[in-house]
């Protein structure tokens, strides 16, 4: 599976970008999963629910199951965060996941850089950012800039960095890589 994240300061528009990319990627024949990381205090359950109540009352993993979609939550209580890497290995096989957050982890990413935010570009300071998405012009970089609104050429770029072949035309055969990143 290849990595590629998604960075850049509150308001950027890593989110935006994310939800217009991953149809653009599927609709390439590209199987994709996406990770956020998030430094707040999230709960997807809800009090009074069942399994929020069997994660009250001690379990250590619950498990919540339908026809049409599964969860498991696993409550850390006192141990650490799980790293990056662990938690991709918990994940089902796809061409490319696509990772919003995790600033500091070393794989390959796009920082998504507005001026109106008033914030410094992270690109300036860390290597493993291999492009910026912007909708204006940025200084100071060595790597490509794309336009952010631009989401044909965003997916081009990610799909040659990760080496990743998509099918060429329909009814012609083509090859998605599912290999190790």
């Amino acid at each position: 599976m290849k990595v590629f994240g998604l960075v850049g300061w509150s308001g950027s528009g890593k989110t935006t970008l994310l939800v217009r990319l991953i149809p653009e990627l599927t609709s390439r024949g590209l199987a994709v999963s996406t990770m956020k990381h998030t430094h707040h205090n999230f709960d997807i359950d809800q009090k009074g629910k069942d399994s929020y109540e069997h994660r009250a009352a001690g379990a250590t993993e619950v498990m919540l199951t339908s026809g049409k979609r599964w969860v498991l939550q696993r409550e850390l209580r006192d141990e650490g965060e799980p790293d990056m890497d662990s938690l991709i290995r918990r994940m089902a096989p796809v061409d490319l996941i696509l990772i919003e957050g995790f600033k500091r982890h070393r794989h390959a990413k796009m920082e998504v850089f507005r001026a109106e935010v008033g914030k410094d570009l992270i690109a300036a300071d860390d290597d493993t950012i291999v492009a910026v998405a912007s909708d204006g012009a940025v200084a100071g970089v060595t790597c490509p800039v794309l336009d952010l609104n631009d989401v044909t050429a965003v997916a081009d770029f990610i799909i040659a960095h990760c080496g990743l072949t998509v099918p060429a035309v329909q009814g012609s055969p083509g090859k998605v890589s599912h290999g190790a990143a």
